[in-house]
């Protein structure tokens, strides 16, 4: 019993300490389909070390001028940008979580740390090189389809690219794209630059291990039904359900991302009919709402940040079809909306749309009011 209680409290020691020493950075992505032909791609966005600025968004416009980053500095890949596009940021720098461009083409990325690994820098190769960041970039200034990016892919070379500015953490990422056909992939950069490029499954994807990983994960899941527990006799005994809830029981409910993953799969092929793209967009939000997480639930208190209300800083929703880009954040949970069609990118300034600046939620009070009476005198 000693021995089994000392095992017990090592691995519990491990596991704080890994959460002491990682950010949590737990993020969840489905896709919705509508009845109308629309194509709603949303995730969260969790990001337990201090307050990233996710909430801040990025407005870029046609005809950039890049130049990608490398160890060595702003020597990398050059381009000139087809599209103009929105996207998350993160610690000030021009790219992050997710975004997408005028054309409706999505890209999001996600934390694959333990197994994304990039290119080694080759200085001879500058040229087609660039940091996790500038990839993100490149796709949305530079293609309208998945098609396009896949097929120029081996073109760019992605290689580590250290930035201090990112909160001192490390950017080992996975992509997911989407454009508004439907058509969808995730690309994996893993093996000192080998890429490999999936199809999604039900459009979801978390974080780690590798997306092959998650796909043969689904087998021991196979047992699960969105139709309620029925009773069942045994000899003299009827036994029936508690009560209800009990479809897709056994659903696992911690915030690991093999979870996660079932989870948004669940949820994702259990999803009821939507007639719409903008029902798709609220339908998107319901669901991730299971994934939020409160700041305290994956933080011990001694060192929970002073920054931020909840590790989940962000949850956004795209809607293709109509290219318009719906979130709300952490402080404040009422939806807001960039409309993509209305934005004339060959004209408009590169610039930040912070609509948080005052992180307070806004209510609307409802409360009824009895009117007042004027009291007559009688003379």
């Amino acid at each position: 019993m000693k021995i089994n209680y000392f095992i017990r409290n090592s691995i519990i020691t491990i596991i704080v300490v890994s959460l002491i020493s990682s950010p949590i950075y737990a993020c969840t992505g489905i896709t919705l389909l509508s009845k109308d032909g629309g194509v709603v791609v949303a995730r969260t966005v969790e990001w337990a070390l201090n307050d990233a600025q996710h909430n801040q968004l990025l407005v870029v416009p046609r005809n950039k001028e890049f130049k990608a980053q490398t160890p060595e500095g702003t020597n990398g890949k050059s381009w000139k940008g087809k599209y103009g596009f929105v996207t998350l940021t993160a610690y000030g720098q021009p790219y992050g979580p997710d975004g997408v461009n005028e054309e409706g083409l999505y890209v999001g990325v996600y934390y694959l740390p333990g197994f994304a690994e990039y290119a080694v820098y080759d200085k001879t190769k500058a040229s087609k090189s660039m940091s996790v960041g500038d990839l993100m970039q490149w796709m949305l200034s530079s293609f309208k389809t998945v098609d396009e990016v896949i097929t120029q892919l081996n073109n760019v070379i992605v290689v580590n690219v250290e930035n201090k500015d990112f909160g001192g953490a490390a950017l080992p990422f996975h992509f997911k794209i989407v454009d508004p056909s439907g058509s969808s992939k995730i690309i994996e950069i893993v093996n000192k630059g080998e890429v490999k490029i999936y199809d999604p499954y039900l459009g979801v994807i978390t974080n780690s291990p590798t997306y092959d990983w998650h796909l043969i994960n689904q087998r021991n899941y196979l047992n699960l039904s969105n139709s309620p527990n029925q009773q069942k006799v045994f000899g003299n005994y009827e036994l029936n359900p508690l009560g209800g809830g009990s479809g897709l029981i056994g659903l696992p409910g911690d915030f690991t991302p093999p979870s996660r993953f079932v989870r948004a799969a669940a949820f994702t092929a259990s999803c009821r009919p939507l007639s719409t793209s903008i029902d798709a967009v609220f339908e998107s939000f319901r669901i991730l709402d299971n994934f939020n997480i409160p700041l305290g639930a994956q933080m011990p208190s001694e060192k929970t940040p002073s920054d931020i209300v909840s590790a989940t800083q962000i949850t956004s929703s795209c809607d293709l079809k109509e290219k318009v880009y719906y979130y709300h954040t952490m402080w404040n949970r009422q939806v807001r909306k960039i409309d993509l069609k209305l934005i004339d990118f060959s004209a408009i300034k590169e610039q930040i749309i912070d609509d948080d600046a005052n992180k307070e939620n806004v209510i609307k009070d409802v409360t009824p009011l009895q009117s007042k009476k004027k009291k007559v005198t009688k003379k």
